[in-house]
């Protein structure tokens, strides 16, 4: 009797694997083995591939795309950042504030009392003329120091025409000798008689300031005509001398001659030195002088030469602190809103603020500059 034995598993397993051709290079699938089909676990694993591949920087061939935003780039910038704006110092930005208000403060002086001084006492010659030849037409003239109605002459009011053919000189002389009246032209000076008078007249006229109508005087020497025309008539003067400060003074007058002085300041422009003496006499006829009621003692410290105006050092005081808050402010602007919005708008108020201001402190100077 014959046992068949039935093989062990192992045994089977080898048969099978021994039974299978080894792989060759013509068979892909062997050399490569497909891949695993997606199952649960295969597809988180694909989808943390895909999270995990970097991106293009733009669309095909790496161009940027119409209207997308620029990819980032790594590293730093090949542009220098902007330099940070440094708040300015205390010191620093005081100073500034100070060299513009000055500057502005000396430019708005300079313009008033070289250009626009000049246009006032040009216009108020103009209506000093009209005036003069009105009352001349009139016989209402003062030729003294009382006018019809018995009162003093209102300062300011046209007296006179002087003329100097030398000098090229025609001006209209109003009462009074205040720096305020100086302004229109020369002024005589209310305790002399009037020109062509016996006596000595004397009349003040500005140097430099104001049209300057006496700053040519020292030019003028002995020998030069001086022509006055007033409401007696017209008279006439020689010159016979200049004099400064220091100088001797002339000889006295006799009884029923004439004088007339020309007063105004000596040295440079707006720095006197001294006053400037012009000395002339009557050569035309004496005229009649009315009742003198002014004496020189009651006559004011501000309408002599050299007089000066106290109360306008006060009202220049307090426009020089606006003017100095109005540079502050300026200032302030020029670092806040920019320069050319702070020039437009600064500098104009600075300028009017500026000439305001100088037209008080010429007040305050002395009546001859």
């Amino acid at each position: 009797m014959t046992i068949q034995t039935t093989p062990s598993r192992q045994q089977a397993s080898r048969e099978a694997d021994d039974s299978i051709a080894p792989p060759t290079r013509a068979d892909p699938e062997a050399t490569h083995p497909a891949r695993p089909r997606s199952g649960p676990g295969n597809a988180v694993t694909e989808v943390l591939r895909r999270v995990a591949r970097p991106r293009p920087s733009g669309g095909p061939g790496g161009r940027r795309p119409p209207g997308g935003t620029p990819p980032k780039r790594s590293g730093r910038s090949r542009l220098p950042a902007a330099p940070r704006e440094l708040a300015p110092r205390d010191a620093i930005w005081w100073t500034g504030a100070a060299v513009l208000t000055v500057s502005l403060l000396l430019l708005a002086f300079a313009t008033h009392v070289a250009v626009l001084s000049a246009f006032q006492h040009h216009r108020e010659q103009q209506i000093g003329y009209g005036q003069l030849r009105t009352s001349l037409a009139k016989a209402e003239t003062p030729v003294g120091q009382l006018d019809l109605n018995g009162q003093l002459v209102t300062p300011g009011t046209p007296v006179a025409l002087v003329e100097i053919p030398a000098i090229g000189l025609s001006e209209v002389v109003r009462e009074g000798t205040t720096g305020q009246t100086l302004r229109s032209g020369p002024g005589h000076r209310r305790d002399t008689v009037m020109p062509g008078q016996p006596g000595t007249s004397v009349i003040l006229g500005r140097q430099s300031s104001y049209g300057g109508p006496f700053g040519g005087l020292s030019r003028l020497a002995p020998g030069d005509e001086i022509t006055i025309t007033t409401g007696q008539g017209t008279n006439s003067y020689r010159v016979f001398g200049l004099r400064h400060a220091g100088d001797p003074q002339p000889e006295p007058l006799r009884k029923g001659q004439g004088r007339l002085e020309l007063l105004t300041a000596d040295g440079l422009a707006l720095f006197p030195t001294g006053v400037l003496r012009i000395d002339a006499e009557l050569t035309s006829a004496v005229q009649k002088a009315p009742t003198r009621v002014l004496a020189n003692a009651a006559l004011p410290a501000g309408e002599r030469e050299m007089g000066q105006d106290p109360g306008a050092w006060f009202i220049a005081f307090f426009i020089l602190v606006f003017f100095t808050a109005a540079g502050i402010t300026l200032w302030w602007l020029w670092r806040s809103w920019g320069r050319w919005h702070s020039w437009l708008i600064g500098v104009p108020v600075m300028l009017v603020l500026g000439v305001t201001g100088a037209d008080v402190v010429m007040n305050a100077l002395p009546n001859l500059v």
